[in-house]
């Protein structure tokens, strides 16, 4: 399963998911967290520019390209919320703490869930 998590320069979960700017872009296993890249993605900064639906446009596409199945946030927009899942994309928010503990915990859940 592949997990985005917005990064704080602290290693904790940046509480601002759209306005993030680093993301953790990790791969878990069977025994945890495989992998894991920290990308610098600049949200803070495009958020408010462009025409309206440009910055969901560009998450979504970063999200694809990476082959992201859940997100893992503090908080999320309503209209992120709404589209994420129609994307395919699991969103559990409410993280806090560390983002590598999170990850490893959201991947310990589903490693865990019966028929797996």
């Amino acid at each position: 399963m592949i997990v985005c998590v917005p990064v704080a320069p602290d290693g904790s979960i940046d509480p601002r998911w759209g306005r993030a700017a680093r993301v953790a872009v990790a791969r878990l296993g069977p025994s945890g967290v495989e992998r894991w890249d920290e990308l610098d993605v600049g949200w803070d900064r495009l958020h408010d520019a462009g025409p309206e639906g440009q910055h969901h446009a560009r998450v979504a596409a970063f999200l694809r390209e990476h082959g992201v199945q859940l997100v893992l946030a503090g908080h999320m927009g309503p209209g992120m919320a709404r589209m994420l899942p129609r994307m395919g994309i699991a969103v559990r928010l409410g993280a806090s703490g560390s983002a590598r503990e999170a990850v490893a915990a959201a991947g310990a859940l589903v490693h865990r869930a019966p028929g797996r």
